[in-house]
């Protein structure tokens, strides 16, 4: 398993990110669409996926299927990230430039993780 450095960053990452859903779950609440059922449910659902694609990403049997997860879980965020598009209060008050911005980083994230399947 000789991977480079930068693919264990994107684990701790993503096991990091997942990790914050538990410990301040309010701050994913704020941004989490009105119209998505059970929405405490979901962060948590979503923070329990960013920690096991990232554990997933340490090893070569898993690998693969966490970073076509990760694209995935990447491609669902899309929906928070245009929902916090939708209003001030939605967006955090953050300008729309940040928001838009932090569409592009998704797709950015996504061509990360793909790039490692041919390793």
């Amino acid at each position: 398993m000789n991977y480079p450095w930068h693919l264990f960053l994107m684990a701790a990452m993503y096991g990091f990110a997942g990790l914050m859903h538990f410990i301040k779950p309010k701050a994913y609440l704020r941004i989490m669409p009105r119209y998505l059922p059970q929405p405490k449910a979901l962060v948590y659902l979503s923070g329990l996926a960013e920690i096991v694609v990232g554990i997933g990403l340490c090893f070569p049997e898993t690998k693969n299927i966490a970073i076509w997860g990760i694209i995935l879980m990447l491609a669902l965020f899309l929906m928070v990230h245009f929902y916090m598009l939708s209003s001030a209060k939605a967006g955090l008050n953050l300008p729309k430039w940040v928001l838009w911005g932090r569409i592009i980083l998704q797709f950015g994230l996504m061509y990360w993780a793909y790039i490692y399947l041919s390793i």
